[in-house]
């Protein structure tokens, strides 16, 4: 369930999170959109104030499965994962949808299934399959033919459904086995004339890459700021004419940090360890940890639309409470 509804229109219709993606894009600056893994994650995000969010590859391979980004989580568990995150939150978000899970004829299916989960946007890559993360070594790409037809397919599918679907192609080819900046340039150039909204080099490796991929390119521009690829601030972004940048793991790490370290806690200390954290968690900005979670929300939708005599379970129930202050 998403925390507020999508705004609406001059004609006070509902704006689709397709339409708000497309809008934050026509602004002309540079999207900032922090990867997620699953929806608390993408609820955290969104609370924060981010116009819109990203679900990792990465991050939904290892959260669901434990296991890398090599091509092991089906379009199922993927989809589904897209599912609940952009039904709990009230932004646009952009997808990893892998490879499309097979040819052209796949490739439809994934985008109908993904525009049904509420997402407004994926990107597929033009790897073999099975693929793996743009930032680890052994990545093969497909036959260029092969890979157009995957993006008119793509654009095909979108347009029966909801041609506001925002289509981000992106291309392995820099850091493949035998490829090439140039090739992959020229290839997301065809994925773009074939269909494609956004074109995505993935794993330039310095700020002169970037800046070629950045003239290069005839589209808009897509960025992961990650692994091998250089650092920079969003004015320097806005310089180069990046249209969307993402940091795809920033809070993957930022959990596997943070559990590690109270798991240790945990070894050394005991369940008091436990309950001190929870202790000092109280002063943290999302605090109560029912109420982040939508136990108020909840008692709000029970009093609204339960009978009467169904609320006197809280009378004498002993737990949180939603704060009822004026």
């Amino acid at each position: 369930m998403q925390t507020s509804p999508s705004p609406k229109g001059s004609d006070g219709s509902r704006v689709k999170m397709t339409q708000r993606l497309r809008a934050l894009l026509k602004a002309g600056k540079t999207l900032f959109v922090p990867g997620c893994y699953n929806a608390m994650s993408a609820r955290v995000l969104d609370k924060v104030g981010f116009p819109a969010i990203y679900m990792s590859g990465y991050g939904t391979s290892l959260s669901l499965l434990g296991m890398p980004d090599a091509g092991l989580a089906t379009m199922t568990e993927m989809q589904l994962n897209a599912r609940y995150i952009a039904n709990a939150v009230s932004v646009p978000v952009i997808a990893d949808a892998d490879t499309g899970y097979g040819n052209a004829i796949n490739v439809m299916r994934c985008v109908r299934e993904y525009i049904q989960t509420g997402v407004a946007g994926i990107h597929i890559e033009d790897q073999v399959a099975p693929k793996r993360c743009g930032h680890v070594a052994g990545r093969e790409v497909i036959p260029l033919a092969e890979a157009v037809g995957k993006y008119r397919a793509a654009d095909a599918a979108r347009r029966e459904l909801d041609p506001d679907f925002v289509i981000i192609a992106r291309s392995d080819a820099r850091g493949a086995h035998g490829g090439s900046l140039d090739d992959a340039i020229d290839r997301v150039n065809a994925y773009l004339e074939a269909g494609a909204d956004m074109g995505f080099v993935e794993g330039p490796t310095d700020i002169g890459e970037l800046e070629r991929i950045c003239r290069e390119v005839r589209g808009p521009v897509f960025y992961n700021m990650t692994g091998v690829s250089p650092r920079m601030g969003i004015e320097r972004m806005q310089e180069l004419g990046i249209a969307i940048t993402i940091t795809a793991g920033a809070a993957m790490r930022a959990t596997l940090q943070a559990v590690y370290d109270l798991a240790l806690k945990l070894r050394d200390g005991g369940p008091l360890a436990e309950a001190a954290f929870i202790d000092s968690f109280k002063k943290h900005p999302l605090g109560d940890l029912h109420t982040f979670a939508g136990f108020d929300q909840i008692r709000a939708w029970e009093e609204a639309f339960l009978p009467a005599e169904q609320l006197d379970k809280y009378g004498d129930s002993i737990g949180h409470q939603p704060d009822r202050k004026p």
